[in-house]
C-alpha cells in the first residue's frame, strides 16, 4: 500500500517567480554563470511547479541548443581542434572512467552510481548518465543521484575555472582545451570560456563536442561491461547518435 505524499504543489508565487526568471534569463543581460546560479537558488528554495513538464522537455531543450551550437562551428577549426586534443581525449576519457570506477569500489558506492558518475564525468555530463543509464538498467533515483553529482561539480567549474585560468595566466588555447576536458557538461564548459575569451569559446566547444561523441564506444564497453544485449537498448544511443549528426562539423560557418 502506497503511503500518502506530503508534497504539495507548486504555489501561483512559485509559478510566477518561475515565469520572471525564465523570462530574464532569455535576456542579453544575463550572462551564462548568472542564469546557472539563478536556476541552482530557485531549485534550493523552491519548487519545480511544472516537474513533469520540464522532465520530458529538458532532453529536447539539450540537443536543440547543442544542434544549433553545432551549426555556428567551421568544419576546418573543428578537425584541427579535435587533432590536437585527440590524446589528451582518450587518457581523459579511459582514464577518468577507469578511475571513477575504481574509487567507487574503494569508498563502497553502489556499482551503478558509480559508473554513471564515472561515465558523466569521463564525457560529458547529464548526456552521458542519459546515453548509458538504460543500458545499465539504472534506477530514477539512480539517474538522479549521479547527475546531481555531476551539475554540482559543473556549477563549481563554471565560477572558479576563469578565475584559475586567469591566475596561471593560461593562454586562449591553452584554457579553452582544458575547460573542455576538465568540465563535464557542454553548457558549463561554454559558460566557463565565455567568460574567459572568445578564442577560448571556439577551442573549447570544438573539443567538447568531439569529445562528446565517445559517448558511442563507452555505451558500448558498457553493455559488455554490465553484460547487457545492447540491442534491448536501442533507445540508448539516441543521444550517441545525437551528438554525432549535432557536432555540426559538416556544416562550416559563414565568412
Amino acid at each position: 500500500m502506497n503511503e500518502p505524499t506530503n508534497v504539495k504543489p507548486a504555489g501561483i508565487i512559485e509559478k510566477i517567480f518561475f515565469f520572471v526568471l525564465l523570462l530574464t534569463c532569455l535576456t542579453p543581460y544575463i550572462s551564462i554563470p548568472v542564469a546557472l546560479f539563478m536556476g541552482l537558488a530557485f531549485a534550493l528554495f523552491f519548487r519545480n511547479p511544472y516537474p513533469d513538464t520540464s522532465k520530458k522537455t529538458s532532453k529536447y531543450l539539450l540537443q536543440a541548443s547543442v544542434v544549433g551550437l553545432g551549426f555556428g562551428m567551421n568544419l576546418f577549426e573543428a578537425l584541427k581542434a579535435g587533432k590536437e586534443g585527440i590524446v589528451f581525449t582518450i587518457v581523459s576519457v579511459f582514464g577518468v572512467l577507469l578511475l571513477g570506477i575504481l574509487m567507487g569500489r574503494i569508498f563502497r558506492l553502489e556499482k551503478t552510481i558509480a559508473y554513471l558518475i564515472s561515465a558523466g564525468t569521463a564525457i560529458c555530463g547529464g548526456s552521458a548518465i542519459a546515453a548509458v543509464a538504460p543500458i545499465v538498467k539504472a534506477k530514477d533515483t539512480e539517474i538522479s543521484v549521479s547527475i546531481g553529482t555531476v551539475f554540482i561539480l559543473n556549477a563549481i567549474a563554471l565560477f572558479i575555472f576563469p578565475i584559475l585560468g586567469h591566475t596561471l595566466n593560461l593562454s586562449q588555447d591553452q584554457f579553452g582545451t582544458w575547460a573542455a576536458i576538465a568540465i563535464h557538461d557542454v553548457s558549463s564548459v561554454v559558460g566557463a570560456s565565455a567568460a574567459f575569451g572568445e578564442e577560448a569559446i571556439k577551442i573549447a566547444t570544438t573539443v567538447k563536442l568531439i569529445r562528446a561523441l565517445w559517448i558511442i564506444p563507452v555505451a558500448i564497453v558498457t553493455s559488455f561491461f554490465f553484460q547487457t544485449e545492447i540491442g534491448q537498448d536501442l533507445q540508448a544511443l539516441v543521444y550517441p547518435v545525437f551528438h554525432a549528426g549535432h557536432a555540426g562539423q559538416y556544416f562550416p560557418a559563414p565568412a
